[in-house]
């Protein structure tokens, strides 16, 4: 990290900057300044009004009278997508806006494409395109389809887009929350060469490993305010937590490790395998207890939760309920077993994006609550959401909102009251805090407590070390589909991110 100096005329300033939907005051005189060649991560809580804010440097909304932007001091017309795009301003958002069915290079120049005689110039679209690949160290080539490309790869035919509209400010939303871990490693060095062109870039994150290493300054909002910037050495999880929450969460880890509430085996994995990317996997899960399981991307953990969800097809092993073997074929034996799965993947597999609250907690019991001849009781099934919104803290005005409207955390919520709808005796939760802010990811941390806490057996799959760490009771390590070691307190005395990364790596046997 450096400390940029912004001394000299910023390049971007916003001033007093307020916007209201209705009632609704969803920012407040907030103001940012950016320098050029900085990375100035923008963090807060869900809500907190980083899109909004954005979307008024974009162009997208118009703030309320009374705010200024100025680019190198010279005002910008707010409210003009046309106008920003013009002077440089341009917005990578979570969900990519490319064209799959067209090549790299008529992504870049969708609407901008040079022509010939009236005729789009494919030619030129072509012979442009590669100065900018090369810029961003691209393997790919112009003239390959988006469609044929990672997922990485598109995020930088994104910013190829931006570069060739000349951007001087490119704004990043949760950049890498579907990249691996070398996809992720090709952005930050492409974000690098950025700055030293001199390009500033706004990167909204909640991953603090990402923004103490990218960012030169941090500024947080919290309830649609400014709250403060922080710089090089006043970075700190405490600080930063503190500032985004308004609160102290020196207790952010509820855990207390080896709880002795531990009770009988509730799962029991033998030789579980799909013969492609899991094998001869065995663990037990108990009674009360929080099991982490961790390892790299690719490891097989979300394979391995998969099989034992009945989601896919095993080749070997059994699986054992409360000392029972059960046949779990497909997801809904599973459930009736007692097992509830929270995908890692809400938005693609887990949520009806387009369908209530209410009905995405309600849709898995349905059938066992229809009133006879198969009506649905729809008094059941407004308590139980009405419940869950008051037990998980989901914020919303209604039940009856469709869940796309709520923000990441509340969306993850949802997705944990609809697995607790059916009293599952096992559950399994894959990334459940990932995308979420920090006080969602709290609350979620609780929730998972009072879980293990009321008998449940609870495991959790994980990227971020201090989250399973902080969690888990035990650790169980995967590598190249297998399970490495374990990782346990009442043997080793600690749960340890050196251990875990050297079962993960391969160069420890034990635990």
């Amino acid at each position: 990290m450096r400390t940029t100096d912004i001394s000299e005329t910023p390049l971007l300033e916003m001033r007093g900057i307020s916007k209201s939907f209705g009632a609704t005051r969803a920012l407040s005189d907030v103001s940012l300044t950016v320098a050029a060649g900085e990375t100035h991560a923008l963090m807060g809580e869900n809500g907190a009004g980083k899109s909004t804010l954005m979307k008024i440097l974009s162009g997208a909304y118009t703030p309320d009278a009374g705010g200024a932007i100025l680019l190198q001091s010279l005002p910008l017309s707010m409210g003009n997508p046309i106008a920003s795009r013009s002077q440089g301003i341009a917005v990578i958002y979570q969900e990519l806006s490319l064209a799959p069915n067209l090549t790299v290079g008529q992504n870049i120049f969708l609407g901008i494409e040079p022509r010939r005689m009236g005729v789009t110039d494919n030619r030129a679209i072509i012979e442009r395109t590669k100065p900018i690949l090369q810029r961003l160290g691209a393997t790919f080539a112009a003239t390959d389809r988006v469609a044929a490309l990672s997922l990485g790869e598109r995020q930088m035919v994104e910013i190829g887009r931006a570069l060739a509209t000349d951007a001087r400010i490119i704004v990043m939303d949760e950049p890498t929350t579907s990249l691996t871990s070398r996809e992720t490693e090709r952005l930050f060095a492409v974000i690098a060469a950025l700055k030293q062109q001199g390009i500033a870039v706004i990167y909204i994150s909640h991953r603090m490993e990402e923004v103490y290493r990218l960012a030169d300054r941090v500024s947080v909002l919290r309830d649609g305010k400014y709250v403060g910037t922080l710089t090089g050495s006043e970075l700190s999880a405490e600080r930063l937590i503190s500032m985004m929450v308004g609160r102290d969460l020196t207790s952010f880890y509820k855990k207390v490790h080896g709880r002795s509430l531990r009770g009988d085996r509730m799962l029991s994995v033998r030789n579980v395998g799909d013969g492609r990317r899991v094998f001869d996997c065995s663990f037990d899960a108990f009674q009360g207890e929080v099991l982490g399981i961790a390892g790299l991307v690719g490891s097989g953990r979300t394979e391995l939760a998969r099989l034992i969800f009945g989601a896919d097809k095993t080749v070997s092993g059994s699986i054992e309920v409360a000392g029972k073997t059960t046949q779990v074929d497909n997801p809904r034996e599973a459930l009736d077993a007692g097992i509830a799965y929270l995908t890692e993947d809400r938005k693609g597999l887990g949520l009806f994006l387009d369908m209530s609250i209410e009905q995405n907690i309600n849709i898995s019991v349905i059938a066992r609550d229809a009133r006879k001849g198969g009506l649905l009781n729809r008094i059941k099934s407004k308590d139980r959401a009405d419940t869950a919104v008051r037990d998980l803290s989901i914020r919303t005005k209604s039940t009856a909102l469709n869940v796309g409207s709520l923000s990441g955390g509340n969306q993850q919520k949802v997705l944990i009251s609809r697995i607790l709808a059916g009293n599952p005796k096992i559950v399994i939760l894959d990334e459940p805090t990932r995308g979420v802010d920090v006080g969602a990811k709290s609350e979620i941390y609780r929730i998972i407590d009072e879980l293990a806490a009321s008998g449940v057996a609870v495991v959790v799959i994980s990227s971020d070390l201090p989250e399973i760490i902080g969690i888990s009771d035990r650790v169980l390590v995967m590598r190249e589909g297998r399970i490495a070691g374990e990782v346990n307190p009442d043997a080793s005395g600690e749960i340890s991110q050196e251990t875990i990364m050297a079962l993960s790596t391969g160069s420890s046997k034990a635990a």
